[in-house]
């Protein structure tokens, strides 16, 4: 019966000594009798069959794995290693190597925020991780600058082995530095050291008194950490022996057999991976591993699960589950010809019943259970079946499901707020056993039957144990365990939010409710992006005047769930679809917003895949949300197309459910006209040939290799072979004539564009151009996005072909344009991550990175003579860096205010913008020598060049464009039509010696070139978008970005019936 304690030990005999085996015992166990059978499939679900291994072949090359680990590495004491990967068919034997050594393994997500894994990684103090192979550069990006590292390859395994030397520990890194509360650990400095020799002492002392020791030799099995929004992540360090009785357990629960084929449905860092791989692997049945997109596409996943390897058991998240949407599930996953025997959810509340009934079919044999565990104990800690006559349709049962019976080894205890036990009433779960003892973060010693704390609250019924909530304003949400009030502060702590709170509503929706201060508050889910993972987004933001409260002074839950629910019922009624063309237009708006694009951002690609567009599936259930409040009704199957489907098949699903008629789903020729008007074509403009043509002077004399950046910072890198010109078309000289003023109608100088590449996102980084004596020719380095959300590559593209050089994947997102040092081997760039990448320009290789301590927005200079670069920082300092000395920092100068512009210097001087308004300009060795104020924030760089030398040009967001002279004395203005945040370029005429141009971009898409001694305007177009990218003049061509995603190369001519053109 079921009272204040609950615990299940009924382990003797043969039985007992099974329980004391390792994970890696039970395996070899298995494998000796099942040698020949399948263990493990991996299958891309693609074009390529699966991959079969059989349990000979997971053993062997685990075996080579152990015996490199073994003699590469200094295993003795505690031994951890970690484990960065991908899914693969590789991932059983690399765990099973590591374990064999004997250690434990971490795993490492490739794809998690570097500054969470580098926590874990230093808080467990990791001196060795195995990388897999193709993951090595991604590796050493996400993580430089935070640890010293030196590798080895292991052959024929798939792995290369980094070990790690810490930079700046900086947290309790040792355990055996943590506070011993239980008087029983040596002093910090020497107990690896004198291990062995305590080791006997270390059992007897531990037996006696009644506790568990984490420096037990071979004890742990793996280390995780928890999701960490509910604090700081808690690390968690299992022994084998907390683990083993789930595995045993859930076997006999499930009634696993060799002929059984499970399926590895959880991340690797979620501890239920650990249950899925060794409920399989000890049990001689298979495990089928898929990439993690198939997990994401429904209906290519039950394929491979249901149809190609008839999968029998399924332990998965209620979320996991409900990706497949309700058709499919009741059609394949938990229909009456599926191959399914077990379906086992857990992680999340278990759903309603009446849910599950309508999932099953009629004769569908499925066995339901519901799991229930926190990693702190890993990994379930009850189990409970639901019967079958409670699943008959015919049987109306809708009382909630029970927890159900703790697991072998397992006590379960339910308290009260003053600690007493409940027997019939509301309290909070604890968990825990004599040998069912994780330790969690730098515990050293553990009592046994320690009874850890879950957060978790029941109510206890009839000796049964049925799920409230979480505590206080925890909740789990896709599998995650979220505290609303991180998701408010986070919130809080935007500019535009002036109050806010966050409510759970109905146990679905996440609802961020904002009074905001001004009308920009909308924003305010795409700034949270930048703060939150994507599990604790919101899942829409309502705006109100004032929050209210009660008399208490509270905030008042209960009326923002009232104000919440008349938002739904006003949107409802605003949301009536007119007809076809306005359904196509809702959606391309939903698309934008749930994928934070700007809404002045070009239509999406009929072609475009919400998961391959930056969606997950959080935002893909966002997303089918949003679309069936805008249908005002459900739409079956709608998910899976989301999932799965291109938004013309999403567009085309919708029509049809919400205008069902036959002639309105044919007569639609104007969205289909809009569906291909969307397809990406290339854009061309319009093309005026001239009768004759002449060009501008590139750089004074001919040289091996040029550096060509904004701003018209030119480096010359003499090469002791041959010179070369930049491009033929540069090498004669265009007459521009003078105009006193520029029309708004007609202007005397016109520009032709051409449009080089197209971007996957807004294209604000400027382009950075270097000519080269080489067999590929001329060649730019610019930035542009990648694929993969908040990510960028660093592209060198050809400048006359446009066809990609190299390209090199960085930590986060680029906004800095790329400079090449001094003796042309190197390009410099900042990130957005803080770092400063130092990059062979030959191949884009890593040399080495700089860190500042906040987001590198800035573009790094050169200093002309002594090659040290300079370069600011959101963290309100310019820094002076010796990049050939591995980024040793020189100097650095605070501003006060970050910066957002870029350094520029001449052999005296480094001047730089700042937000607070001013222009700073330092002396080399690091001291501020003026100051120059606007009336506005100074975004745009400043132009110091070569061709004028006294002058210091740059814009700001007052409009205008200033010159000044090195004295930091004004000596002309001009205005424009809008902010310039670009940074002027000069350019000279050869023609016209006397004549030195400038060209410089303002925000509304102008681009104006002015004579740069007296600020009159010479020349003045538009492009079709808003341009913060900064001109590059090249020969005869100038090249900018825009925010249409093209980047344009326009000429620069004249034609003779119309004077000065720009073409």
């Amino acid at each position: 019966m079921f009272g204040s304690r609950i615990y299940v030990t009924f382990i003797t005999g043969t039985e007992d000594y099974v329980l004391k085996m390792t994970l890696q015992e039970m395996v070899h166990q298995a494998a000796s009798l099942y040698s020949d059978r399948k263990a493990v499939c991996f299958d891309e679900y693609n074009d390529k069959p699966p991959v079969f291994y059989t349990y000979k072949e997971v053993v062997s090359l685990a075996t080579e794995l152990t015996v490199f680990l073994q003699n590469y590495c200094d295993h003795r004491g505690r031994f951890e290693i970690g484990l960065y990967c991908y899914p693969g068919i590789n991932l059983p034997s690399w765990i099973l190597g590591i374990l064999q050594v004997p250690a434990a393994y971490s795993p490492l997500d490739p794809d998690a925020p570097p500054v969470l894994s580098n926590y874990f990684m230093k808080k467990c103090n990791l001196r060795y991780i195995l990388v897999e192979n193709d993951k090595i550069n991604k590796f050493k990006i996400s993580h430089a600058g935070w640890f010293y590292q030196s590798s080895f390859a292991i052959d024929d395994v798939g792995l290369t082995l980094f070990q790690i030397n810490w930079n700046d520990v900086d947290v309790n890194l040792l355990l055996d530095g943590a506070e011993d509360k239980n008087g029983l650990s040596k002093a910090a400095s020497n107990w690896e050291t004198d291990y062995a020799a305590d080791l006997d002492q270390l059992k007897s002392k531990t037996s006696q008194r009644g506790y568990t020791d984490v420096r037990q030799q071979r004890s742990l099995a793996y280390i995780l950490h928890t999701s960490g929004t509910t604090g700081i992540p808690r690390i968690v360090r299992v022994p084998h022996k907390c683990i083993v009785p789930n595995i045993l357990h859930l076997q006999s629960l499930f009634k696993i057999s060799p002929h059984d084929m499970l399926f590895m449905a959880s991340p690797l860092t979620f501890d239920p991976s650990v249950v899925e791989l060794f409920v399989a692997l000890t049990s001689g049945a298979s495990l089928l591993i898929v990439p993690n997109p198939i997990k994401m596409m429904p209906l290519k996943l039950s394929a491979a699960l249901f149809h190609r390897h008839r999968v029998t058991v399924l332990q998965a998240t209620p979320t996991f589950l409900r990706r497949f949407g309700d058709q499919l599930i009741k059609s394949t996953v938990l229909s009456a010809s599926t191959s399914l025997r077990v379906l086992a959810l857990g992680g999340e509340a278990f759903p309603a019943l009446n849910v599950l009934r309508s999932w099953k079919g009629r004769e569908n044999k499925t066995h339901v259970f519901n799991l229930y565990g926190i990693t702190e104990v890993s990994s379930w800690a009850t189990c409970y079946r639901i019967p079958e006559e409670v699943l008959s349709s015919d049987i109306r049962f809708d009382s909630p499901v029970p927890l159900g019976s703790p697991l072998l080894g397992t006590t379960v205890e339910v308290r009260d707020a003053t600690g007493s036990a409940v027997l019939d009433g509301e309290g909070q779960v604890f968990i825990g056993g004599k040998e069912r003892i994780c330790f969690l973060d730098d515990e050293v010693t553990v009592p046994l039957n320690t009874m850890r704390e879950t957060g978790d609250f029941v109510r206890v019924k009839d000796a049964e144990m049925f799920f409230l909530g979480r505590k206080d304003n925890q909740i789990k949400r896709h599998s995650k365990r979220l505290n609303i009030e991180y998701v408010q502060q986070a919130a809080e702590g935007l500019c535009h939010v002036e109050a806010c709170a966050v409510t759970w509503y109905r146990q679905e929706k996440l609802i961020l409710f904002v009074v905001p201060k001004d009308n920009l508050a909308r924003d305010t889910l795409k700034e949270l992006q930048k703060h939150l993972p994507t599990y604790a987004i919101p899942d829409e933001l309502v705006l109100i005047e004032t929050l209210p409260f009660t008399l208490h002074g509270k905030i008042d839950v209960s009326e923002l769930r009232k104000i919440y629910s008349n938002h739904l019922n006003s949107r409802r009624h605003d949301s009536k679809l007119s007809g076809a063309e306005e359904l196509w237009e809702r959606l391309q708006y939903l698309w934008k917003s749930l994928l934070s694009l700007p809404d002045d951002s070009p239509s999406i690609s009929k072609d475009s895949l919400f998961l391959y567009s930056g969606g997950d599936s959080l935002k893909s259930l966002r997303f089918h949300d949003e679309i069936e409040n805008l249908a005002g009704k459900a739409i079956p199957g709608l998910l899976e197309v989301i999932l799965s489907s291109s938004i013309a098949e999403v567009y085309r699903h919708v029509l049809k459910a919400v205008f069902p008629s036959e002639d309105q789903i044919m007569n639609h020729n104007t969205v289909k006209r809009k569906l291909n008007e969307s397809s990406g074509g290339e854009f061309h403009g319009e093309h005026t040939k001239p009768k004759s043509r002449r060009y501008f002077n590139a750089a004074a004399g001919l040289i091996a290799f040029i550096a060509l950046n904004r701003g018209n910072r030119m480096s010359s890198m003499t090469s002791p072979e041959s010179l070369m010109r930049p491009y033929n078309a540069g090498q004669a000289g265009t007459e521009l004539r003078q105009q006193a003023s520029c029309s708004s109608g007609v202007t005397s100088n016109s520009m032709k564009y051409e449009v080089t590449e197209n971007k996957s996102e807004k294209s604000r980084s400027r382009p950075k151009i270097a000519s080269k004596t080489n067999e590929t020719g001329t060649h730019s380095v610019e930035q542009a996005p990648s694929e993969m959300p908040e990510k960028l590559i660093l592209h060198a593209i050809d400048l006359h072909s446009g066809k990609i050089k190299w390209e090199r994947i960085l930590g986060d997102r680029i906004e800095s344009s790329a400079c090449a040092s001094k003796c042309g081997n190197f390009i410099i760039v900042g990130c957005y991550n803080g770092f400063v990448y130092v990059l062979r320009s030959d191949n884009g290789e890593i040399h080495c990175i700089f860190t500042a301590e906040d987001a590198v927005k800035s573009s790094a200079v050169v200093h002309p003579s002594t090659g040290l670069v300079y370069i600011g920082s959101h963290d309100q300092h310019i820094y002076a860096l010796d990049i050939y000395d591995t980024g040793n920092k020189i100097w650095k100068s605070s501003c006060g205010k970050p910066l957002f512009s870029s350094p520029h210097c001449n052999e005296q001087y480094v001047c730089i913008g700042c937000v607070d308004g001013n222009v700073y300009c330092f002396s080399h060795s690091g001291e501020k020598v003026w100051q120059f104020s606007t009336s506005g924030p100074v975004f745009s760089s400043p132009c110091i060049s070569s061709l004028t030398k006294q002058e210091i040009y740059f814009g700001s967001h007052d409009r205008f464009i200033y010159c000044c002279n090195m004295e930091g004395n004004l000596l002309w203005k001009f205005k424009t039509t809008s902010s310039v945040y670009a940074t002027p370029f000069i350019f000279h005429s050869h023609d016209l010696e006397s004549e030195t141009l400038l060209a410089a971009t303002s925000t509304d898409g102008t681009v104006w070139v002015l004579n740069a001694k007296t600020g009159l305007v010479t020349g003045v177009n538009k492009l079709p978008g808003e341009v913060f990218s900064s001109p590059v003049v090249c020969g005869s061509r100038l090249v900018v970005g825009c925010r249409n995603d093209y980047v344009y190369c326009l000429d620069l001519c004249i034609a003779e019936e119309t004077a000065t053109r720009m073409c």
